[in-house]
């Protein structure tokens, strides 16, 4: 009888443990049921990040292509020939040519490869004149107390005498004369201001080679005192907004011509 007894304990426990086995293995099954949802979300949501990240890094490339080939085309549209005589370039202007000669203190014959600057100067002695400025220029090749030169100067009257090919650099704006072109403006006092004439041809030289070398005139028209500090030209440097006027004067030149 005990041995009965024990054997049905034992199928007794037995069962329990396969019940209770049976009743583990359903709830894991109705747990990983009910995380399907949540893990192909997960899934999901995995997937769609490598795939956003992928596109991602793919209009990266294709933005950088873009701004490659921009840079690329206005290189191209900012790459211009280099003039030499802007008598030639600009007939209306009635610009005279008198060339120093070439000479390591006024007109070295360095090249210029691209003009971005260009540089306006006053010439510092009231009352002169473009061809006195210009000669000075030209004696310091027998006399050379100091090296200077402009590519132009204009005069109290409005005359324009090319001193140096714009294919060369001159020595008028210091670390700036490897890419600008500099004009000297005569002026009749110790202000520094310009004449009417004087002012009115400069805005006209101005314009016409910022026209042609693409430069824009609120980043590319510069003092010689945005270069080195120096007080040049005088006038413009201490009114700054009479500077700000010329330059505006240069942009409506341009928008007109």
């Amino acid at each position: 009888m005990q041995g009965n007894e024990s054997n049905k304990r034992d199928r007794h426990r037995n069962e329990n443990i396969r019940q209770d086995r049976h009743r583990k293995n359903k709830s894991g099954f109705v747990l990983f049921c009910r995380l399907m949802p949540m893990l192909g979300g997960c899934l999901a949501m995995i997937v769609g990040v490598i795939i956003v990240t992928t596109l991602n890094a793919r209009g990266t490339e294709e933005e950088l292509n873009v701004k490659e080939t921009i840079t690329s085309v206005l290189a191209v549209k900012t790459s211009v020939d280099p003039i030499v005589s802007a008598a030639e370039q600009f007939p209306d202007l009635d610009i005279r040519e008198d060339y120093l000669s070439i000479n390591e203190y006024s007109r070295p014959g360095d090249k210029i490869d691209n003009i971005s600057k260009i540089v306006i100067h006053y010439t510092g002695n009231p009352g002169t004149t473009a061809q006195g400025n210009r000669d000075y220029f030209e004696s310091l090749a027998e006399n050379p107390v100091t090296s200077a030169s402009s590519h132009f100067v204009i005069g109290l009257d409005g005359e324009i005498i090319q001193c140096v090919p714009l294919n060369e650099i001159a020595y008028a704006s210091n670390r700036a004369n490897s890419y600008s072109i500099s004009i000297e403006c005569c002026h009749p006092g110790e202000s520094g201001e310009f004449s009417v004439a004087t002012y009115n041809r400069c805005v006209a030289l101005t314009a016409e080679l910022c026209d042609y070398y693409h430069l824009d005139p609120e980043e590319d028209v510069i003092r010689h005192y945005d270069v080195t500090g120096k007080e040049c030209p005088r006038y413009y440097v201490e009114h700054p907004e009479e500077w700000d006027m010329f330059i505006g004067f240069v942009k409506k030149q341009m928008e007109e011509s």
